[in-house]
């Protein structure tokens, strides 16, 4: 490296030599790792080399035409080569800005799935978790640096999208191991020994005494808070998990009973009963719990919150034609900004039900849906 950068600049640009000039730069700036220097000088020889003035500092769009996507493409360049050299460098904060504008989210992504707790990871975490690039291993930064009560209310603030079922099912293990080591905890004290098992009701049959009046295991409200968010689970050991944590409720003295929202207002036994019919087990009963939840609501004060969560559960298990009845009697012209289930509309679809669709269309004034509803039966006579 040249004892005087100042210098060996002079020299170059006197020789002529524009582009050696900016190759010692690029690599002045590579050892000394000034990566956000090495960006400028990239995009200063490519406005020389498109002859624009090397201080240019409008925005892309207001550069001639002729060269807005050249010099674009050289912006895209330079800024996921030094994003990646922060990255080789471990510095995923300073990679961000870089790789975010490039759209190499995966890159960020992967870099961060590294990375343990620690004093500075906050800034980590906000990239990880509240910029949506890897919610999965935010949230766990969360339960390692902060617990699992931060966690929780991370989750229940955040609208996580990507990754939403792994968040959730990251919190709900970490409730689960700790109740089944304290428990464990509890009957290795009393027994002996420390049992062999990897679910709570392994470990419940001849045991009453765990369950004494005062006996808990883990906070009550990160119970309830993580059993809310079972009804979006889909993967089976998830399901099967949380039907684990129901049945330990059940068991729980009524100094832990918490009276939930409606229709989870029984939180243990209703939580279970929606989880087991996801799992495919004694479908109908489970149902029927819900129905008859449904039969005995009182509309003025739960609305049609009974008759949406069937509906739900009815679409989730491929039973459309149930599913519209129930959305036909209860809330027929609902749209689907007013739902939290698939609106009446959007089920004709689903159970293949076109003239129940266009008879619904029409009484809507609805001209729209009662041509796409015809259009099926129109298909079939051109055949």
């Amino acid at each position: 490296m040249a004892d005087d950068p100042f210098e060996e600049v002079d020299k170059l640009l006197q020789l002529g030599d524009s582009a050696g000039a900016f190759d010692f730069l690029a690599h002045r700036y590579s050892e000394t790792k000034d990566y956000r220097a090495l960006f400028e000088a990239r995009l200063m020889r490519k406005r020389l080399d498109l002859g624009l003035p090397a201080y240019q500092l409008r925005e892309l769009s207001a550069l001639p035409q002729e060269v807005q996507s050249t010099y674009g493409e050289a912006v895209t360049a330079a800024a996921r080569e030094v994003g990646n050299l922060f990255l080789a460098d471990g510095e995923i904060v300073n990679a961000w800005p870089y790789l975010r504008a490039t759209g190499d989210l995966d890159r960020v992504a992967e870099a961060i799935e590294s990375v343990e707790p620690d004093d500075h990871c906050d800034a980590i975490i906000q990239i990880a978790f509240q910029e949506g690039v890897h919610p999965r291993k935010g949230l766990e930064l969360i339960l390692k640096k902060y617990g699992i009560y931060q966690a929780l209310s991370a989750l229940g603030m955040a609208p996580v999208e990507k990754d939403r079922e792994k968040c959730i099912g990251l919190l709900a293990r970490d409730i689960h191991r700790e109740i089944l080591q304290r428990i464990g905890n509890v009957i290795e004290a009393r027994e002996g020994f420390r049992p062999d098992a990897s679910s709570i009701v392994e470990l419940i049959p001849n045991r009453d005494w765990l369950f004494g009046d005062y006996d808990s295991y883990v906070d009550t409200s990160h119970l309830v808070s993580i059993l809310q968010y079972s009804p979006e689970a889909s993967d089976p050991e998830l399901l099967r998990l949380f039907v684990d944590l129901c049945e330990y409720g059940k068991h729980l003295s009524m100094q832990f009973r918490v009276q939930g929202q409606p229709p989870f207002e029984d939180v243990y036994a209703d939580y279970g009963h929606y989880a087991r019919a996801l799992l495919r087990e004694n479908v109908e009963a489970h149902l029927d719990h819900f129905r008859r939840k449904l039969a005995e609501s009182d509309p003025e004060r739960v609305g049609t919150l009974p008759a949406q969560l069937l509906v739900k559960l009815l679409a989730r298990l491929a039973l459309y034609p149930q599913a519209l009845s129930v959305a036909l009697a209860h809330f027929p012209d609902a749209s689907a900004n007013e739902l939290n289930c698939p609106p009446a509309m959007e089920l004709c679809q689903m159970s293949q039900d076109f003239a129940a669709m266009k008879k619904l269309a029409r009484e809507r004034g609805d001209l729209l849906g009662y041509t796409a509803a015809s259009l099926p039966e129109h298909s079939k006579r051109e055949i």
